[in-house]
């Protein structure tokens, strides 16, 4: 009986999947006829959709919910989806497009440097450097073992080296939580408490750089220092 009930389970998944793809693809393609017949709205409501209840997060969906968005002048929803983009395709492009938003409207936090920018570059062959140290990590590794009897120490030393630059480059990223305010008039606060001391009050739209978190506050970075704002004024760019 038990093995007829995991085949059951096993045959259901099989068939489950691709029809679940197939719906997928079916409403992706709704949505894109949508849009290039320019029925923005109608094709942003099904891409929505299609972020809440599939998780689908295509550059390419999330750039045209973008454009939809700030084509409606709603600009903190367009740059919450181009900051989506910007997670998954880290491009000097976005972040301009970004910026330039952010001026026109007079936001914070879309700092124009060429810190960014190399910041930007770095972060988008990241990946890349990373596969190509580990690719070396594990040749190194293996030669030094397979040659285990004719390896002088010196080149033990020099692998460990290697290893310690292959560590520090891999937590040199960091893990950057970036947010947008999503409440008018958001307060920031010096301490994570409403009788703090008050320090400015953020726009809809305003980009901090999320710490910490402690209960129903974020500890984030403002004009170089440590303040906090509620939860529920930020959304996280996922």
């Amino acid at each position: 009986m038990l093995k007829k009930l995991l085949l059951f389970f096993l045959i259901q998944s099989w068939f489950s999947q691709p029809a679940t793809a197939q719906n997928v693809n079916s409403a992706l393609v709704k949505a894109d006829s949508a849009f290039d017949a320019g029925a923005y709205q109608a094709a942003y409501g099904q891409y929505r959709k299609l972020l809440r209840q599939e998780g689908l997060v295509s550059p390419r969906v999330l750039l045209r919910m973008a454009y939809v968005q700030e084509g409606l002048g709603h600009y903190p929803a367009a740059l919450y989806y181009l900051h989506m983009v910007l997670v998954r395709q880290p491009r000097l492009a976005t972040w301009r497009k970004m910026a330039e938003m952010a001026r026109n409207q007079r936001l914070t936090g879309y700092p124009e440097t060429w810190r960014q920018d190399l910041q930007l570059t770095f972060r988008r062959y990241y990946y890349l450097g990373l596969q190509i140290l580990l690719i070396g990590a594990v040749i190194g590794g293996t030669l030094l073992v397979v040659r285990r009897h004719q390896v002088t120490r010196g080149w033990w030393v020099t692998y460990g080296s290697y290893l310690l630059l292959t560590a520090v480059y891999l937590n040199l990223l960091g893990t950057e939580r970036a947010a947008l305010v999503v409440r008018p008039r958001a307060a920031l606060m010096a301490g994570p408490s409403a009788g703090a001391a008050w320090l400015t009050t953020a726009t809809t739209g305003d980009r901090l750089l999320v710490q910490d978190q402690q209960d129903t506050w974020y500890q984030v970075q403002w004009q170089g220092q440590e303040a906090y704002i509620r939860a529920q004024d930020l959304l996280l760019v996922q």
